[in-house]
């Protein structure tokens, strides 16, 4: 039987909501192992202007503890 637990990051990109994403699984894999998913709890973005700036994730990832 596998444990599985699951933490919360925030994550911001210039880029795209996607490239938050994958900055948040990246950053958290250099300290956590064994990660089976993502889940996208919530978008935003900071505008300046009439143009986005930051695209916003916060994102629940779930790993296996061993």
């Amino acid at each position: 039987m596998a444990v599985l637990k699951v933490i919360e990051v925030l994550a911001n990109s210039d880029k795209s909501w996607e490239d938050a994403t994958r900055k948040a699984v990246k950053h958290a894999s250099k300290t956590v192992k064994n990660i089976k998913s993502v889940y996208v709890n919530e978008q935003s973005c900071t505008v300046n202007g009439d143009d986005v700036a930051q695209f916003r994730v916060n994102v629940k990832i779930t790993f296996e503890v061993s």
